[in-house]
């Protein structure tokens, strides 16, 4: 199954094409409801248990019907709990509620007492309204049982383009969901609650995507492994790519440790450009850097005649000053690609107009965390997902909003989600390693969206590789057997 991300319209396309093209809407609803029930049994290994089923008034409860079917069906002791009147639901839910033939309580935080496991069918990812009421109480009444949970496409309460969190939503262990995956499924807050996530077939044929054509997906090696740069036979280190760092002259680690990822993945030569006083900090710490020490940012922007030098890294480590202020535009006025980081974003606080001027576009990756983001672009609304995707149609360039569920967005409006991210990466420097692994892809000649794509997604591998107890250090070091385990 393809790593496509649907938002709710896109699904209730999806739906509705799969009908067009003759499959019964009772027969996608008798197959979600048979793949909840097929993963309700699973997750109580198979052992028959108390069962609640809460069904809401739409699709979702529809769903919930089929699969108390199923189960009672197999043996299972099954209460079905409806929220609303069983005359007034419609469509394929009333046909599902018509198979029901055990009785059909009001939904209540009663039906939980004595249930070992129980399935959440009350809202799908479509709601868009904070809960209230008993709608609100029910969910709250779930979230502090102690029995296991799984719910139907979203955990009741969830927001499926966004992840928010409306009002309530308990904690499932396993949400089943068809076709393809929403927002939800892989953006905090919401991807904690969903627990492990399934996947189901419910019989939608692929075809329908080409007219849907999702904007949204997962990233994954299938994106951009054609496009990845390998050595060539009768290559050399000066079409491998000359990768351009402006270290600082206090925060030393940060542009080693990036410069360190950028030899590791690929570029061949990187020269870290530094003030004369650290020149001594950097010339020692890595034997195949080549040091640079430049006093101005004149002397920086006289390095960018070399046209060798094709993709330049600033903010790591650099000093948020008017020389990285100069150097910064002297890198986007050479046309060349980058990424833009760490102290670029003080340095140009409210000021996205300069560096647009300057020629920034989408040759440039910047790589912020969400302080660093509202530097630059201010206090912007809505879901990590729209504001990178809002950022990059403003800026013209590749965000790459770090995360555990790091966004990557394109001014075309694509997004990547990435989200292989351990949370041990949560650790000074780490944001730093991601940076140098993008320079040095950039240098190779990737596709800058691509480039920040492949870096994101090698950079949660290595730190899943490297596991808990990782530091900063440690990444650049995982990059070969990352790159041997997955065939890159």
């Amino acid at each position: 199954m393809g790593g496509e991300i649907l938002t709710v319209s896109q699904m209730y396309a999806a739906d509705r094409a799969a009908m067009d093209q003759g499959v019964p809407g009772t027969l996608l609803m008798e197959r979600a409801g048979m793949a909840v029930a097929r993963e309700a049994m699973q997750l109580s290994r198979g052992r028959p248990c108390p069962v609640t089923v809460l069904c809401g008034p739409g699709n979702n409860g529809g769903d919930g019907f089929v699969a108390a079917r199923h189960l009672a069906a197999a043996g299972w002791p099954v209460r079905l709990g409806l929220l609303g009147e069983r005359l007034a639901l419609t469509g394929d839910a009333a046909w599902a509620a018509s198979q029901w033939t055990g009785p059909v309580f009001p939904a209540s935080p009663a039906l939980l007492d004595g249930a070992d496991l129980v399935i959440d069918a009350l809202f799908g990812a479509g709601l868009n309204r904070a809960l209230d009421g008993e709608a609100l109480v029910l969910v709250q009444a779930m979230a502090a049982a102690d029995c296991l949970l799984l719910a139907v496409d979203v955990p009741s309460g969830v927001a499926g383009d966004d992840g928010s969190i409306l009002g309530a939503a308990a904690l499932a262990d396993v949400t089943v969901t068809f076709f393809r995956g929403k927002p939800a499924h892989y953006l905090y807050p919401a991807r904690r609650q969903c627990g492990r996530l399934v996947i189901a077939d419910i019989g939608i044929p692929e075809s329908v995507l080409s007219a849907i054509a999702p904007a949204h997906s997962l990233n994954t090696p299938g994106l951009w492994r054609g496009a990845f740069p390998h050595p060539r036979c009768d290559g050399h280190k000066y079409n491998r790519g000359h990768a351009l760092i402006l270290g600082g002259p206090v925060m030393t680690g940060a542009a080693r440790l990036a410069a360190r990822a950028a030899l590791r993945l690929g570029a061949g030569l990187v020269t870290l450009a530094c003030p004369p006083t650290a020149q001594l900090a950097f010339s020692v710490s890595l034997s195949s850097l080549i040091v640079h020490p430049v006093r101005d940012a004149q002397a920086f922007a006289r390095l960018l005649d070399d046209p060798r030098r094709n993709a330049i890294l600033l903010g790591p480590g650099s000093g948020a000053d008017e020389m990285l202020r100069q150097a910064t535009l002297a890198a986007l006025s050479s046309r060349r690609s980058g990424v833009l980081d760490a102290d670029v974003f003080t340095a140009f606080a409210n000021d996205l107009h300069s560096l647009c001027q300057a020629g920034l576009d989408q040759r440039w990756v910047l790589t912020p965390h969400e302080g660093e983001f509202a530097r630059l672009f201010g206090a912007m609304p809505g879901s990590r997902l729209h504001r990178a995707r809002s950022a990059a149609a403003e800026s013209g360039a590749i965000i790459l909003l770090k995360g555990p569920d790091t966004v990557i967005a394109h001014p075309d409006g694509r997004v990547r989600l990435n989200t292989n991210a351990p949370p041990d990466l949560a650790t000074a420097g780490s944001g730093d390693v991601l940076s140098g692994l993008i320079l040095a892809l950039l240098a190779q000649g990737m596709d800058p969206f691509d480039a920040a794509s492949a870096g994101a997604w090698i950079h949660g591998a290595a730190g899943q590789y490297c596991g808990r107890g990782l530091i900063a250090d440690d990444l650049p070091e995982a990059i070969i057997p990352v790159l041997k385990q997955n065939n890159l």
